[in-house]
């Protein structure tokens, strides 16, 4: 009894002592040091303790201190690091300088810690809350990142409204499952799906069974998240960073931090911006005269009455010469006390599309606090509602010419498409569907409301004089509703019976999705006499998946009805996800004085997707990063400040696709006897998920006082236990199975230079340049070698082949040619250079992007040959003998000759991502004129991909006609054209 007492009185005082000391305090104030402006949220700790506090709104804290004497650190976002050294308890005062390359900043190191910069083994991309909107705003978070960092090939899907991206990090990193980074926002994972609706591929007919395919033109999720409401963002690009993550970090991270309170006097900041969008690029009309017409239609006579009647049009200007309207409204609120700290976000986006009846609106609600109970427990919580509506068109590939896109390629200036006065559209004498009757009657909709809260507790368990031990617990939930809505009336010209039609379309499909993530880890940080600290973390986590979508799409409507019951024929589609991961986390960090930083650490995963659900999947991880300029051999220079060699491994892994450990048996009936049948694909029970292991060494590097930073990085990783869909022997009533049977290698070289080139009190100007390249290689295959992603040998698709590029395009050349290598999508390198200059109270920033190489297939122009409309369908510059005309020989020396070269494009080009002009008021001004009311107003005009220079014979070079998915990107046919936006500005802060 005495023994029992006795241990539970020592855990209360292990437990509880330390959350009732309070030491002695050191006060003081925190400025800036070019203006003597205070600071607010500068982070003040007890070098070697997790003790700390963080400024107020007027720059003052307070922060304990059991023991003298401490080094105090003082670190805030764009500022140089300054330490302190205090012997007593007394007043300190703190200058900051900004930092010339923002390299003091901290980075994720583990799932609850972090580490400076400074002493990062990985190139780890960080982007500030300028760095993503700060230019112009950007139409969608994903289209926020293009650009912006090294490693990234970030490809528009779709130009529509409400975006429609794939971002690829250093290559392709699977070829069957997922090759789009996981996002994490505040600790919450986040669904990035993209979900077609049911009716778009039953109308189009351009993936076979009429079953919705990535061909739909639906919008990736992500598009949901408001940019506005972000902090900044840390992208971790390959498995040597992003090993902690496990099974779903083989394809990198991106992690977000959602913008939170400051302790101090409440403020409201409020912006609107205002603008319009129009097309980039449009192809143009051929050059028609009544010769020509005559000759290629036999229509001279209609071509003349046309020109005569003043009704010759260009119809590709009628449908896509629309300047939607855009505007973004955000207004915010933060403030607090010491103890609880909050922000609040609202804002509405809305943008009309270069096509009529399209656009997106977006409203966006944050809430996010942070409460102190103690100076041991903090609790942050972050909230965030989402209720967004997109209308898409109708668009990309088909195969009965009912797509807007592809009507368009059958469509001649004469041709009289418009509604009569009663509102009857006049059939397409060309086509079988006029295009502006589809535009006009037809419903393409996501409608989406959507719920993210997570929630952070930091319990400081113990705090010694050496050592701390602290309590960390994460969790976070993503549900969301999706509604699509697509609507075909019977009234469309290619919904008529008497034309082959379906006699009307109507589709509802009803997804529901969610996300749960759970996790605990102790952190404990110790550090010696020597000042060699070591930092250990362990912990558990659990993640919980879960979508039903369920598609019902209706034919046959009765008179104007849209009601799916309300039909003569209904059908259904439902696809269920239910899985849930288990996994722990080890990591241990070394620092001996800055000068060698090491980690080691691994993750351990099982999942109910793996063939066996308690096979647990390891992960690990090891980096060294040294500071050789922290030694006493460097010596003071004012040439090289600063040089860290670095190298880190990490693995991480792909989970193989939903539904393949299984054979699912489809429902059949015969002779009206209900029963299953045997699918193509069998289940494989021993499936694994894909291995990536990462090796990534390179330096960073200051020059001439940190004015210039260098960072140069090498990386391989190789991908094993590929994931692939395997042929086999139809004795077995199977055509495929799902298998791990390949290997494959990215390598790849990324270099940043970032310049602080000039700095005075009335001109400051930074510039930055990268240039990155990425090589990948099929370097072992145990299936034999396929193709995917096309529509064929004869015009162009890719092949998977061992010893070969992953991304290579083939084609045959000829009849009864063999196939060849024809290009590759892989872009030879990428180059990006952005400047910042500040001239008094004005602001100019810009940004350019250099795709250098990388090839599309394209069939758009195809279409237009075979419809006689292709803008340079009469210039002679393909044929080498000078003779034949360009459309001509595309389609005769093309695709009746079974040559897919003409098909497959450069789509290199040279674009002003981003370009900002703004004028902050004076300070006299504003306290003349607002009475202290404002504190800050500013005005600034913008623009998103205003200049674009490419010979691509397309809208964009940056297209897919098969969204996001794997290899698919490049694939032209017809989509929603690309666009750019005109913007003006104006913000202000009370």
């Amino acid at each position: 009894m005495n023994y029992t007492l006795s241990l539970k009185v020592l855990l209360f005082s292990i437990i509880f002592i330390p959350l009732l000391s309070f030491g002695q305090q050191v006060t003081g104030k925190v400025v800036e040091g070019t203006t003597n402006m205070p600071l607010l949220g500068v982070n003040v700790i007890v070098k070697g303790t997790a003790t700390g506090a963080v400024t107020d709104f007027d720059g003052n804290f307070s922060i304990n201190v059991e023991n003298f004497p401490v080094i105090l650190v003082f670190s805030s976002l764009g500022f140089e690091t300054v330490e302190v050294s205090v012997n007593e308890a007394k007043v300190v005062n703190v200058s900051m300088q900004e930092s010339a390359t923002g390299l003091d900043e901290v980075v994720i190191s583990g799932l609850a810690s972090t580490v400076k910069r400074t002493n990062a083994a990985n190139s780890v991309a960080s982007l500030s809350s300028e760095d993503l909107a700060g230019t112009t705003p950007a139409q969608t978070l994903d289209g926020a990142l293009a650009g912006k960092f090294t490693g990234a090939l970030v490809t528009s899907n779709s130009g529509a409204p409400g975006g429609g991206l794939s971002v690829k990090l250093r290559g392709i990193t699977s070829i069957n499952g997922n090759s789009q980074p996981l996002y994490i926002i505040d600790g919450v994972y986040i669904d990035n799906s993209s979900i077609a609706s049911g009716g778009i591929n039953t109308v189009s007919g351009a993936a076979t069974g009429g079953n919705p395919s990535s061909q739909d033109n639906a919008t990736n999720r992500i598009a949901d998240i408001n940019p506005d409401d972000i902090e900044n963002i840390e992208i971790l690009k390959g498995a040597s960073a992003s090993a902690i993550y496990g099974s779903r970090g083989a394809a990198g991270v991106i992690i977000i931090t959602t913008k939170k309170g400051k302790s101090g006097k409440t403020r409201l900041n409020f912006s609107q911006s205002i603008g319009f969008n129009e097309v980039i690029n449009l192809q143009g009309q051929r050059n028609w005269t009544a010769e020509l017409a005559e000759s290629a239609f036999g229509e001279g006579a209609l071509y003349t009455a046309a020109l005569n009647n003043g009704t010759l049009r260009d119809y590709e200007k009628e449908m896509y010469g629309e300047k939607g309207f855009i505007s973004n409204t955000s207004l915010s609120m933060s403030g607090g006390s010491e103890k609880t700290k909050f922000y609040v976000g609202l804002s509405r986006n809305q943008e009309d599309g270069i096509v009529k009846r399209t656009g997106y609106d977006k409203t966006s609600l944050r809430l996010n606090a942070d409460h102190n109970f103690t100076d041991h427990i903090k609790l942050s919580v972050t909230t965030n509602y989402i209720n967004s509506s997109a209308d898409r068109g109708f668009f990309n590939n088909d195969n009965t010419g009912a797509t807007i896109g592809v009507a368009l390629t059958n469509t001649r200036p004469w041709d009289y498409l418009l509604p009569d006065a009663n509102g009857n559209y006049p059939e397409h004498p060309n086509n079988s569907s006029n295009p502006i009757q589809t535009r006009d009657l037809m419903t393409n909709n996501e409608s989406t409301q959507r719920f993210i809260t997570g929630g952070t507790l930091d319990v400081n368990l113990y705090r010694g004089e050496n050592s701390d031990l602290k309590f960390v617990a994460k969790a976070g939930a993503d549900h969301y509703t999706l509604t699509g809505t697509v609507i075909f009336p019977k009234s469309l010209q290619f919904m008529l019976p008497e034309n082959g039609g379906l006699n009307g379309v109507s589709g509802v499909s009803t997804t529901t999705n969610t996300n749960a993530n759970y996790s605990a880890f102790l952190v404990h940080n110790y550090t010696t006499e020597s000042d060699l600290s070591f930092t250990t973390q362990a912990g558990i986590t659990n993640e919980q998946f879960s979508q039903n979508v369920v598609r019902v799409v209706a034919t046959d409507l009765i008179a104007s009805e849209t009601n799916l019951d309300q039909a003569s024929n209904q059908t259904v589609n439902q696809f269920r996800l239910e899985q849930e991961d288990f996994g722990f986390y080890v990591q241990e960090s070394i620092n001996y004085q800055d000068k060698l930083i090491g980690t080691l650490g691994i993750r351990g995963d099982k999942s109910t997707n793996n063939g066996d659900i308690n096979e647990l999947f390891y992960y690990p991880k090891a980096s060294l990063a040294v500071n050789l300029h922290n030694f006493d051999f460097w010596g003071d220079t004012n040439i090289i400040n600063r040089f860290k060699p670095r190298i880190a491994y990490g693995e991480a892994g792909t989970f193989a696709a939903f539904g393949s450990l299984y054979t699912t048996y489809v429902s059949s009936a015969i002779d009206g006897n209900i029963g299953i049948s045997v699918p193509i694909t069998r289940g494989n029970p021993n499936i694994s998920p894909e291995r990536q292991g990462e090796l990534e060494v390179g330096f960073d590097a200051g020059l001439l006082n940190n004015r210039v930073s260098l960072e140069f990085t090498y990386y391989k990783k190789t991908v094993d236990d590929l994931l692939l869909q395997a042929n086999i022997a139809p004795s077995t009533g199977f055509s495929t199975e799902w298998v791990n049977a390949g290997t494959l290698e990215n390598r790849g070289v990324e270099i940043g230079i970032n310049v602080a080139a000039f700095d005075s009190d009335d001109f400051r100007w930074d510039s930055g340049i990268s240039w990155f390249k990425n090589e990948s290689e099929m370097t072992e295959l145990n299936v034999p070698t396929f193709n995917l992603g096309g529509f064929g040998n004869s015009l162009g698709q890719f092949q998977i082949e061992e010893g070969a590029s992953v991304t290579q395009i083939v084609g045959t050349t000829g009849p009864g040619t063999a196939v060849s290598v024809l290009g590759d999508a892989e872009p030879d390198f990428q180059m990006t250079f952005n400047n910042k200059f500040e001239y008094k109270n004005f602001t100019l920033s810009f940004l350019w992007h250099w795709k250098k190489g990388g090839d599309n297939i394209n069939l758009s122009t195809l279409l237009s040959d075979f419809g006689g409309t292709s803008a340079d369908y009469d210039d002679i510059t393909l044929d080498p003998g000078g003779v034949i005309p360009n459309g001509v020989y595309r389609v005769n020396n093309g695709i009746f000759a079974a040559n897919a070269r003409p098909f497959v494009e450069d789509a290199s080009y040279l674009r002003l991502r981003e370009i900002g002009l703004y004028y902050s008021l004076p300070t006299k001004t504003i306290d003349q004129v607002f009475k202290g009311v404002v504190s800050n107003l500013k005005i600034g005009v913008s623009g998103n991909n205003l200049i674009n220079i490419f010979d691509y014979n397309g809208y964009d070079p940056e297209v897919s006609n098969f969204g996001g998915t794997g290899l698919s990107t490049g694939v032209d046919v017809m989509p929603f054209p690309s666009s750019k936006r005109y913007m003006f500005h104006l913000s202000a802060q009370f």
